[in-house]
């Protein structure tokens, strides 16, 4: 599926910041989790990560450091800063709303008769 680059957008600093709330990590893991979160739904490219990452450090939502990986390379990592948990605490209780309102609205049927009309499910073919 296609998901629509606004919904990915307005998504992606809670993703990342919940992904750093399990650890210490740097942009392909990130990248990763992500895909294997959504069951390979959303494929973040370099292109979109890192600049969000930078705008998070920049707002001081994390924190950078050079590491050395498992294969001996040099490797950017990023943790969650106290002010990131604080601002995820944030963005998941928006999130919560979102999906309420959403989960409340999609429950409607439509009803093709009454010209596309929503209508509750346990209120089919009442008329009014």
């Amino acid at each position: 599926m296609d998901i629509d680059k606004d919904l990915v957008a307005a998504s992606a600093t809670p993703l990342v910041l919940a992904i750093l709330s399990e650890g210490e990590s740097y942009g392909y893991a990130i990248i990763k989790r992500v895909s294997e979160l959504s069951g390979g739904e959303l494929q973040w490219t370099d292109g979109m990560l890192y600049p969000l990452l930078h705008r998070l450090e920049r707002n001081g939502y994390v924190e950078s450091f050079w590491a050395e990986s498992e294969s001996g390379r040099q490797r950017k990592y990023y943790r969650l800063t106290r002010a990131g948990a604080e601002q995820l605490d944030r963005q998941r209780r928006q999130w919560q709303i979102v999906d309420k309102t959403m989960k409340g609205i999609l429950s409607l049927a439509v009803d093709p008769a009454g010209g596309g009309r929503l209508v509750c499910p346990d209120m089919r073919g009442v008329t009014g």
